[in-house]
C-alpha cells in the first residue's frame, strides 16, 4: 500500500482535498481529527498535569492551552511530547486496518507534515495550494481570524514556494474545486505504482 502526505498551508484548500480523496474511496486520516478526539480523551490527564487548569469536564480547553503554550517555545515543545506519539500511535494503527482491508492507497492528512518531519513516513507527498491573494482572503474569511492572527500562523509553517518545491505532487485549488478534484483523480491514476519509501516505525 502507497501512503500519500497530504498537506498545505492555512487557506489553501487541504481539507476540501482530503474530501475529494475520500470521495475516491481512499482512506484518509485526519491528524487535526486526532489530536482533538485526544484532547477530549486519553490526552487530557497527561496534558492537564503538565499544564494544570487547561482542561474542564469536556477534556483540554484548546483556547486555555494555547496561551500557556503559543508564545513558549518549551512549553510548546513539552505539549509536542505528549500529543505526537499518540497521533503516531492512532497513525499507525489506521495504516495497519487500510492495509488489512486492501486498500492500493492511504492518505495521512497532517498540516505540519515538513514541520514535523511526517514526511519521512509517507511514500509521496501532495502539496494542496493556492497564490497568495486567494489563501488570504480564504484564511480571513474564517471565524475569529485577523491579520495579527494569520501572520502568526504563516510564520509558523514552512513556505508555500518550499512545500511546492519539495512536493512529489500538487493540486492548485485557485481554478475551482472541479479542477482540483480532477488533480486529485490524476494523482489516483498513478499513486498506487509509486515505490515505497517511508521509513516504517
Amino acid at each position: 500500500m502507497v501512503v500519500l502526505g497530504l498537506t498545505g498551508s492555512i487557506g489553501m484548500g487541504k481539507s476540501t482535498t482530503a474530501r475529494f480523496f475520500a470521495e475516491a474511496g481512499v482512506p484518509v486520516h485526519d491528524a487535526d481529527l486526532a489530536v482533538h478526539r485526544l484532547y477530549a480523551g486519553e490526552a487530557a490527564p497527561i496534558i492537564e498535569a503538565e499544564f494544570p487548569g487547561v482542561s474542564d469536564a469536556a477534556g483540554i480547553d484548546r483556547d486555555k492551552l494555547a496561551k500557556r503554550v503559543l508564545d513558549d517555545p518549551a512549553a510548546l515543545r513539552r505539549l509536542e511530547g505528549v500529543i505526537h506519539p499518540l497521533v503516531r500511535r492512532e497513525e499507525a494503527r489506521f495504516i495497519d486496518e487500510a492495509e488489512r482491508a486492501g486498500a492500493p492507497v492511504a492518505v495521512l492528512d497532517i498540516p505540519l507534515l515538513f514541520e514535523t518531519g511526517s514526511d519521512r513516513r509517507v511514500d509521496a507527498v501532495v502539496v494542496v495550494t493556492a497564490p497568495a491573494d486567494v489563501q488570504r482572503d480564504r484564511a480571513l474569511r474564517r471565524a475569529g481570524m485577523t491579520e495579527e492572527k494569520l501572520e502568526v500562523l504563516l510564520a509558523k509553517q514552512t513556505p508555500d514556494a518550499e512545500k511546492r518545491r519539495r512536493a512529489d505532487f500538487i493540486v492548485d485549488t485557485s481554478k475551482g474545486f472541479d479542477f482540483a478534484r480532477q488533480q486529485v483523480h490524476a494523482i489516483l491514476k498513478v499513486a498506487s505504482t509509486l515505490p515505497i519509501r517511508r521509513v516504517r516505525s
